[in-house]
């Protein structure tokens, strides 16, 4: 274990030399020059890992490279790796700043899984989706994902746990801090995340997460834009979107029962119920008229009728009371783990957390998880 890891570690340290010298626009003869090595040789197996750095070197490397230690050493952070897509608004300096927290999430969780022996899903299902398939093709795919999983009617509740259990995603409820983020998705070689702002409405969260699923589950043949403003201006980006779009909407609003809902409808005024209809899927109304739509079950004549400004949402934002929990049981379970374990500190945990202490026990209170739960937990490990 202990040789593993200290190979695991002269990769991680190579790979980051690499992506730092590329970032500088260095070639590794020009680099290798810089540093003194009397051949490039030297540092091609530095950056594969086949050679341990020395601390000389490394002062070096910090120096030319302009990086400060914990770039190139510590564990708990993503350098050159996770490819991300978000739903976003953020100005470029937002983004990046609150990317790098997440990217400090991720690395979070997929370290103290290493530290604990805890092996990831090497397996990542794909749907059988290209850009050129049909919106008729995504809804397809959407309903045998709810027949295939058991999702029943109203799956918007229980579809996260139900994601987190077939698939081994990771998901987390995160604060965005102001900035204008709704989700986003991450992806890795060992595992995929979604992220979700908890500050969000109940109906905007659940259609988020359907959305950024269908990003997971098409990544090798419709990989995403880093950022969806939710107006992409390419051809291809719009088509992914609105496949993106049609998934979410058919998994989140199967059409039998949305179908059965339209036939009770009676002589209810559209707009009124196209908004109390929602909140039974517990997505928004436009998602669920969008839906309507698709399915052609409103006559033209009363689409016409219909004022979408009358359908978009003007209400507050969810007390903190209705929040879900920040991050996920899964996500804490392991963090409690690796504190019962000695692996990490709690005083560590909460800053690469960013909580405060006291937030950070509350935070395993929550879920269940205080100190008497957590070593109850590790003795019967």
């Amino acid at each position: 274990m202990a040789a593993e890891r200290k190979k695991n570690f002269n990769r991680m340290v190579g790979d980051r030399i690499r992506v730092a010298r590329e970032a500088s626009g260095l070639s590794q003869k020009q680099l290798s020059d810089l540093l003194g090595f009397k051949d490039r040789q030297t540092l091609s197996s530095i950056e594969t890992g086949q050679r341990k750095i020395t601390s000389e070197e490394l002062l070096s490397l910090i120096r030319v490279l302009k990086k400060d230690l914990d770039f190139f050493t510590d564990p708990f952070r993503l350098v050159g790796e996770g490819i991300f897509s978000w739903r976003s608004q953020a100005s470029p300096a937002e983004l990046e700043t609150f990317e790098e927290m997440a990217r400090g999430w991720i690395a979070v969780y997929r370290t103290l899984g290493e530290d604990l022996g805890e092996t990831f899903n090497p397996l990542v299902p794909q749907l059988g989706l290209t850009i050129r398939s049909s919106f008729e093709e995504a809804w397809s795919a959407a309903e045998r994902l709810n027949q295939s999983w058991g999702l029943g009617p109203r799956p918007a509740a229980i579809l996260p746990g139900i994601v987190e259990k077939q698939l081994d995603i990771l998901v987390l409820h995160v604060d965005m801090r102001g900035v204008p983020i709704s989700g986003a998705a991450c992806h890795l070689p060992e595992f995929n995340t979604i992220l979700i702002n908890r500050r969000e409405r109940e109906g905007r969260r659940a259609f988020d997460f359907a959305h950024e699923l269908f990003h997971i589950l098409t990544w090798a043949s419709m990989p995403p834009a880093h950022v969806d403003t939710g107006n992409p201006t390419g051809t291809k980006a719009k088509r992914i979107e609105l496949l993106a779009n049609n998934f979410a909407g058919a998994l989140l609003m199967p059409r039998d029962a949305v179908v059965e809902q339209w036939n009770q409808r009676g002589k209810k005024e559209i707009h009124n119920w196209i908004k109390l209809t929602a909140e039974e899927f517990s997505v928004t109304a436009i998602a669920l008229f969008n839906r309507l739509r698709a399915l052609n079950l409103i006559p033209l004549t009363e689409r016409a009728s219909v004022d979408e400004s009358r359908l978009t949402w003007t209400g507050r934002f969810p007390v903190e009371s209705k929040l879900p929990p920040l991050f996920s049981e899964k996500y804490v379970r392991r963090v409690r783990k690796a504190l019962d374990k000695g692996l990490i500190s709690e005083r560590r945990a909460a800053d690469l957390l960013g909580l405060m202490t006291e937030e950070m026990s509350e935070l395993m209170e929550t879920y269940g998880l205080g100190p008497k739960a957590g070593k109850a937990s590790a003795d019967g490990a």
